[in-house]
């Protein structure tokens, strides 16, 4: 099974080895037929040195801890 890939902004890198990335999605309303942004929230396992506002790509991997199960692979 592949793993799934996300593309996202850093909203915070204020804790060691994790940053958190900000992914954004457009959704239809079912009815209306209106596209609308959804954003949400995840955090990721980072190595290298990323800073705010940083376009990332991200991979989920195994569970590194309670909330982090992706991955930082490359800047964009």
């Amino acid at each position: 099974m592949a793993k799934k890939t996300l593309i996202g902004k850093i909203i915070s890198n204020k804790m060691q080895k994790t940053v958190v990335v900000e992914v954004e999605r457009i959704k239809e309303h079912p009815k209306y037929k209106r596209r609308y942004k959804v954003h949400k929230k995840y955090k990721a396992h980072s190595e290298g040195e990323f800073g705010l506002g940083d376009n990332v790509m991200i991979e989920e991997c195994r569970p590194i801890s309670k909330d982090k199960k992706w991955k930082v692979v490359k800047k964009i």
